[in-house]
């Protein structure tokens, strides 16, 4: 952890030179929920800090060097690397070489924009938006707005490949976890461990298990618990407290209860609904 002190900054040099683009003049951009971009070429004095800002950050590196202090430490930024900096996480850039060019845009903090809602930043390397670099410098020059229009679909479609990626790579870690989880009912799995088998924060791990199942981490192993303990149900004759310490309670009452709450009736009342369901 980065024993940091994040304020406001922005402290720019007369050499550095960067193109704005805004919804002022171009509002196309709101269209992507982006509230502002850059193509921005530095040297010399280049430093901004940012305490929990609303919005998402995105800095690309097309060439030359900088770094980003976050709360979790510091992140070199060479050449073709991009960092996704979350809303509502403080942060710092330097230009950290002679010379630093790169193009950034701020992200509302909207569904567009969902899997970016992270409690750390996400460094990528060997990323080629040169593509999205070419289209922001045609939109900052480009007067015509229907022409303009037209990149937009460019920018759309390289954003969302990186995001898209990041998220890939995120639930593919989800469902590597409750693979584990399903293999080891009978484990007392707690929002701690879990967070630290799949190398996230709690909250972190709470929220994609949100977007994934629609239930908190705790709530998807009741539900594969409950699973597991309907199939036993139906297809063995084991005793229901043989069923219980299977998927992970001790107390066959415990398990009843929740069993009753999950599916309505209780584990031998369901045993038997099955039984009469077959003949």
């Amino acid at each position: 952890m980065l024993n940091r002190e994040f304020r406001d900054i922005v402290n720019i040099g007369p050499h550095c030179h960067e193109r704005f683009i805004d919804s002022t003049n171009t509002p196309e951009i709101k269209a992507l929920d982006i509230e502002l971009a850059g193509c921005s070429n530095l040297s010399g004095t280049y430093q901004v800090a940012r305490v929990t800002p609303p919005n998402h950050t995105v800095f690309y590196t097309l060439s030359g060097e900088g770094c980003v202090f976050t709360p979790q430490g510091k992140l070199a930024l060479p050449k073709h690397s991009l960092v996704l900096l979350p809303a509502d996480q403080s942060f710092e850039v330097q230009i950290a070489a002679e010379h630093w060019d790169i193009i950034w845009l701020n992200l509302t903090n909207s569904p567009r924009w969902q899997h970016l809602r992270t409690t750390t930043a996400q460094l990528k390397s060997n990323v080629d938006l040169a593509s999205v670099h070419l289209a922001m410098e045609l939109l900052y020059l480009e007067e015509d707005g229907h022409r303009r229009e037209g990149l937009m679909p460019i920018i759309q479609h390289h954003l969302r490949r990186v995001v898209s990626q990041e998220a890939n790579v995120q639930q593919a870690r989800i469902d590597v976890l409750f693979s584990e989880v399903e293999k080891q009912l009978q484990f007392d799995w707690t929002v701690d461990i879990m967070a630290k088998r799949a190398h996230y924060s709690a909250p972190h791990l709470h929220r994609l298990c949100l977007e994934k199942y629609g239930r908190s981490p705790i709530q998807q192993v009741i539900h594969l618990r409950m699973t597991r303990a309907k199939n036993l149900l139906e297809n063995t004759q084991w005793p229901i407290a043989h069923i219980a310490h299977y998927v992970g309670y001790t107390s066959v009452f415990t398990f009843s209860k929740r069993f009753k709450k999950s599916a309505g009736i209780s584990p031998t009342d369901y045993r038997l609904e099955t039984l009469d369901t077959d003949k």
